[in-house]
């Protein structure tokens, strides 16, 4: 008869939950004078431990997800000539206020140090595919890439855990199209998930 240690148990965890984020790029570290970006966005998470070491553990994270952001360009000459013969009509296009639909699958590896048996602290980056519905002076519509650093802080009480986790976002489409400037943002995560 074989027994399963408690690392063992810890070693099989899946977390699952819904995250809220909210981000702008009028702020630090980015706040260029050229645009506006606010985006606000609900995601699923789907976490699995991959294993755990000590204070450390690794895991991978899935985060599927819908953004809603309103940019708008506030410097039009930042649409020059290679933009095209018609970049001056381009100007006062892309100079009103947009909005624009995100639909994302985020693939992250995060480390977590376990402090005490409910809080922990946690670092993640994650990439993936996007398409965007609308077409910026900085990004072109259809395919991109959505990249995040973040770090985060979390409380767990019983099965169930609290993260909030603020960090950096950016969006391009790796000069597939142009334009590729892309979009960035600082962004704040609140996440509520259930470990089973």
């Amino acid at each position: 008869m074989t027994t399963v240690s408690a690392a063992q148990e810890e070693h099989k965890t899946w977390r699952t939950g819904f995250m809220y984020t909210i981000g702008t790029q009028q702020t630090v570290p980015f706040n260029s004078k050229d645009y506006t970006y606010d985006v606000k966005g609900y995601k699923a998470v789907i976490n699995r431990q991959l294993w755990r070491k000590g204070l450390f553990s690794y895991e991978l994270q899935f985060e599927p997800g819908i953004y809603k952001a309103t940019h708008q360009l506030l410097n039009e000459y930042f649409v020059q000539p290679d933009y095209g013969p018609d970049y001056m009509e381009l100007r006062e296009i892309y100079s009103q206020e947009k909005t624009i639909m995100e639909y994302v699958i985020n693939v992250g590896f995060q480390i977590r140090a376990n402090i005490t048996e409910s809080f922990s602290m946690f670092i993640i980056g994650s990439i993936g595919p996007m398409i965007s519905d609308t077409e910026t002076e900085r990004l072109a519509d259809g395919f991109a890439f959505s990249d995040i650093a973040a770090f985060g802080a979390a409380y767990r009480t019983g099965r169930m855990m609290f993260e909030v986790r603020p960090g950096v976002r950016h969006v391009s489409n790796a000069d597939l199209q142009f334009p590729n400037c892309g979009h960035n943002s600082t962004n704040i995560d609140f996440s509520v998930s259930v470990i089973w």
